[in-house]
């Protein structure tokens, strides 16, 4: 029996040193099991069935960057690939309610700010995005442009816009003019240009949606700044006020400065106009920056807010948050597609986007390197309102943002009076505007 057992002990013994001499290897001492949660994440990656996102969005021009964006993603995740797909402005909202009501074709979603978010997600064709990372991070007030009437946050917040006058700062000196801060600067300014067979301002008509943009920058000229804008929305005054009013009318005084026929041209002939020296000004957002400085990289530009009221008054900058990117709820890839909205709420993710497209991120943390990008920032710091037709009236069927465009589209060909686009867009807004008192 004595010898049975010392068989037995050795022969556990020797069991005991096989399995500790399969283990050993050549790392030193720790190395080996500090090694493996490191090289596990890309074990677990390269486990993974390869994922493609389809994301979509209404500016083709900023493909290239978001190649460059997409590249910088995928890096990181090796099994997810994204497919960026642009369509015309003007088409992206029949294209995107198509593939939602479909349930098919699209995974990440470029929203429509504020009312056009709200919605989407009401409708039930969103995934609520409040516990990705990063988005606890974005002010509170950028959010608002993506939540639903939950008050669940459904898009991730892309840039903040500003509407600006660009003007060529070397026509303006050829021509000895000073860029003009008030309305009748803007008038004298806009006959000496014309004077000279220089198209004052490149302005379009064609897209509705470019004459409230153009009036939301006029318009501080006629009614003030914030001050008159909360008097609106609190239901003080209405938009048959008389200076509302007044403001519709500089819209019209102004025809004579504007393209001959200008109510027919697209936004890209009046851009042409623009960075070809044939115009010395064109309204629209920050956006455009990046067009021109492609289309034209020596092209000196420069930018100004909006017209003060009198001589030495505010000139405010009209802000708003330009869209953002939310989850189809019919995707198939949601934890994929969230990676991917958590990308975009990120710092890296938001410099990339000032830097490449010079434009004024959302995100937390993210430095504008571009001058008149900074210039803005600094502009919006001094005084600053918002996009009232968008952030304020952007709501009924259709909406009282797009009552007014049309509206003035119908003042340019004679077919409305001031007093009736004024009336128009109030009758709109009587069906579903409640002062916020």
């Amino acid at each position: 029996m004595r010898r049975v057992g010392i068989w037995l002990f050795s022969a556990v013994l020797m069991l005991i040193l096989s399995a500790c001499s399969s283990n050993t290897s050549t790392s030193a001492p720790g190395e080996q099991n500090a090694a493996q949660p490191q090289q596990q994440p890309a074990a677990e990656e390269a486990k993974k069935e390869p994922v493609e996102l389809v994301m979509y969005s209404w500016r083709p021009e900023d493909k290239d960057a978001y190649g460059k964006f997409i590249t910088e993603f995928e890096k990181q995740h090796e099994h997810i690939k994204v497919k960026f797909r642009s369509f015309k402005s003007t088409e992206y909202n029949t294209i995107l309610t198509n593939s939602l009501t479909s349930g098919t074709g699209v995974d990440i979603v470029q929203l429509r700010p504020y009312s056009g978010a709200t919605s989407i997600a009401d409708a039930g064709y969103l995934l609520p995005i409040d516990d990705a990372k990063g988005v606890k991070d974005i002010p509170q007030s950028y959010l608002d442009a993506a939540r639903g009437s939950d008050n669940k946050v459904y898009g991730v917040p892309l840039s903040i816009n500003s509407a600006v006058i660009f003007y060529n700062k070397q026509l303006f000196e050829e021509n000895n003019l000073q860029p003009p801060t008030t309305w009748d600067e803007l008038l004298q300014v806009s006959q000496a240009l014309q004077q000279k067979g220089i198209v004052p301002i490149a302005q379009a008509g064609k897209a509705a949606y470019l004459l409230s943009i153009a009036h939301s920058v006029l318009g501080p000229s006629a009614y003030g700044g914030e001050e008159y804008v909360q008097k609106l929305i609190s239901g003080e005054i209405n938009l048959t006020d008389a200076a509302f009013k007044e403001s519709i009318k500089r819209m019209k005084d102004l025809e004579p400065y504007f393209p001959p026929d200008f109510i027919a041209i697209d936004d890209k002939d009046a851009q042409a106009l623009f960075y070809t020296g044939k115009a010395a000004m064109y309204i629209n957002g920050s956006y455009r920056l990046e067009t021109f400085e492609k289309q034209n990289p020596g092209m000196p530009i420069d930018i100004l807010p909006a017209l003060a009221k009198e001589k030495g008054g505010e000139t405010p900058m009209i802000n708003w948050v330009d869209g953002s990117y939310g989850i189809a709820k019919a995707t198939k890839h949601p934890e994929e597609a969230k990676l991917f909205i958590e990308f975009l709420a990120s710092k890296e993710f938001g410099q990339m986007f000032s830097d490449d497209l010079n434009r004024l991120s959302a995100i937390p943390g993210v430095t504008p390197k571009h001058p008149l990008v900074q210039k803005m920032t600094q502009l919006s710091e001094k005084s600053m309102t918002s996009y009232m037709m968008l952030v304020h009236f952007g709501e009924g069927t259709p909406t009282t943002k797009t009552t007014f465009e049309d509206s003035l589209q119908g003042l340019y060909i004679n077919k409305l009076t001031v007093d009736q686009v004024a009336e128009a867009a109030q009758a709109s807004a009587d069906k579903w505007f409640k002062p916020k008192k």
